[in-house]
């Protein structure tokens, strides 16, 4: 084959494939677009199930419905609603005594028809441990089972064959982070809460409070407003923040004096100038509570380096942005 027909035959191919994702791509967008519509008020009976669960909620399915089960139950867990996955064959070798009156069964089926689930299905029974079936049929032997029974639109599997579960699952997958952000919303679940299931990672970086970063006590570079810039060089340089807070004396932040003030200021006069004369005036400060990544963009909006932390109007920390930079945030 030549060159140009080489180079044509790949053209042929890259289209093909470009033509084939964008078909799916487009496919299942319409299929969740349909879901979204189809939500009715069953979804919010399922929510209260989940909502009033005491336990833990368990999540089981077959093949690739287990796989999608199983990423919903670590979202779950990972929202504060603890949660776990059970493999429908190991629950009937054992694994039925994971699950007490005080869960609620969470199970995915496509067909609803699911022969594994079948032990699963009579435990609950037998219990009275709540069911919620997320299922693609309907009426099926799940759905009728079920508590409440959550039946996605009709839709095809992606692609020329129509075989492989990719649309279902896909639905499945979007309908269970549906459950689990509609349950955080419901307990009003906060970035603090969320930050103590994710302290690992960017997540947990991301989510670090100003007061888990900050220099607080004697690292805390503070002179009254009147000292002269002589003895307040002495603080600056000892503390190595780059900057020296100027106090009222109520104990009040007034002012702040950094690095650039020093170059902006620099003449034979300078250290026998009090630190209210250098001082810039009502700084841009920060509160304990407040997200580093909050401190990083205050920084970086205003061109500063470092904040001071305040209660009320009292310094009870500095956070310098090499801090931030040390706890991942910038």
């Amino acid at each position: 084959m030549s060159p140009t027909a080489a180079s044509a035959a790949l053209d042929v191919i890259e289209h093909d494939d470009l033509a084939a994702a964008r078909r799916v791509v487009a496919q299942e967008s319409r299929a969740l677009a349909r879901l979204a519509e189809a939500l009715t008020g069953r979804f919010v009976e399922a929510t209260e199930l989940l909502a009033a669960t005491r336990g833990r909620i368990v999540l089981s399915g077959m093949g690739k419905s287990g796989h999608i089960a199983n990423k919903i139950a670590a979202t779950f867990a990972s929202t504060g609603a603890p949660a776990l996955f059970v493999h429908p064959a190991e629950a009937s070798h054992g694994d039925l005594g994971m699950i007490t009156e005080a869960d609620t069964l969470l199970m995915l089926s496509n067909s609803g028809e699911t022969p594994e689930l079948a032990d699963l299905v009579n435990y609950a029974t037998r219990f009275s441990i709540p069911l919620i079936a997320i299922v693609g049929r309907a009426p099926s032997t799940l759905a009728d089972a079920a508590t409440v029974a959550l039946v996605l639109p009709d839709e095809p599997e992606a692609g020329t064959l129509g075989l492989a579960p990719t649309t279902s699952t896909i639905m499945m997958l979007a309908l269970g982070d549906a459950l689990a952000v509609a349950l955080l919303e419901r307990k009003g679940l906060t970035a603090e809460d969320f930050s103590l299931y994710h302290p690992g990672g960017k997540l947990g970086r991301r989510l670090v409070r100003v007061a888990d970063i900050m220099h607080a006590g004697d690292a805390l570079p503070l002179v009254p407003a009147d000292t002269t810039m002589a003895e307040a060089l002495i603080v600056m340089t000892a503390k190595r923040l780059g900057c020296v807070g100027a106090t009222d004396a109520l104990g009040a932040l007034v002012g702040i004096v950094t690095d650039g003030d020093l170059r902006r200021h620099m003449d034979t006069g300078l250290l026998q100038k009090p630190v209210s004369e250098l001082m810039t005036r009502d700084p841009v400060t920060i509160h304990a509570g407040a997200l580093g990544a909050e401190a990083v963009h205050l920084m970086n909006q205003r061109q500063i380096t470092s904040l001071f932390v305040v209660e009320g109007e009292r310094p009870i920390g500095a956070v310098h942005i090499h801090d931030c930079l040390r706890a991942g945030l910038a």
